[in-house]
């Protein structure tokens, strides 16, 4: 069951990220800023060459560095020692930092990027990485992932881990080289049962969906990514429990 708290202060996208003050999307200053701001955290885990999670929201290092080339192509202590652009000394931090750093103070949503590449089966290290980084961890926390073999599988590896689906609508155009069966079968979110989730984020064009309709019906807690202004935020909330927000400040509820 999702913890109550991830339906409260809404959920700082990448963590409370402003590259203007040095504050680069999930680093260790976005996270500090959340914290002492009381919103939730939601960060990216991708996996290193050597089987640590990161945390780090690309699959190149291109955009966000001044490296290049694959995430997955490093070890973990070579990736920990490359600077974020413009953060202002931030590296990239490993997912056992973050826990470190945020240490229960507010609750914490892990997406577990696709390692498959097509969203299909070929998952498991990175799950694993994320579940022995979680062993014993205090704070609310929950995991969630596009794939939903990436979510069934982790299920396997930590099955107290409140766990669910990232969705959407799929449009091909965005998800290359996944097959257009594979993503019009995703749309319809079938697999949330089967992969033991208890929640959706959903994107927020999408959430008058008649998917996300059906889950809300049961009782489902959905959440909604990417709000980006307090207009959009009043048009989510007539639908989502709770937002996922970035670039304005996102009032916490009394």
């Amino acid at each position: 069951m999702l913890p109550d708290t991830f339906l409260r202060a809404p959920i700082a996208h990448r963590a409370l990220h402003d590259r203007a003050n040095g504050r680069i999307e999930n680093s260790p200053a976005a996270i500090a800023a959340a914290i002492d701001a009381g919103y939730g955290i939601e960060i990216d885990v991708q996996l290193s060459r050597d089987g640590v999670a990161m945390v780090f929201h690309d699959y190149e290092l291109d955009r966000l560095t001044g490296e290049t080339g694959p995430v997955r192509a490093r070890d973990a202590a070579e990736l920990a020692n490359i600077a974020l652009t413009d953060g202002r000394g931030d590296m990239i931090p490993t997912l056992g930092d973050v826990l470190s750093q945020v240490a229960g103070q507010v609750p914490l949503l892990i997406e577990i990027k696709d390692q498959d590449g097509t969203l299909g089966p070929a998952v498991g290290r990175l799950e694993q990485a994320v579940a022995d980084d979680l062993e014993g961890y205090q704070g609310d926390v929950a995991v969630m992932s596009f794939n939903p073999n990436a979510v069934r599988v982790f299920g396997g590896m930590a099955p107290r881990v409140p766990r669910g689906l990232t969705t959407c609508g799929f449009p091909p155009e965005h998800w290359a080289p996944v097959p257009r069966q594979r993503l019009a079968r995703l749309a319809a979110i079938p697999d949330f049962d089967a992969a033991g989730a208890c929640f959706i984020s959903h994107h927020l064009a999408e959430l008058d969906s008649a998917p996300v309709s059906r889950l809300k019906a049961r009782g489902v807690p959905i959440l909604c990514w990417t709000v980006r202004t307090p207009e959009q935020e009043a048009e989510a909330r007539k639908l989502a429990d709770n937002i996922t927000f970035e670039g304005y400040a996102a009032e916490i509820p009394a």
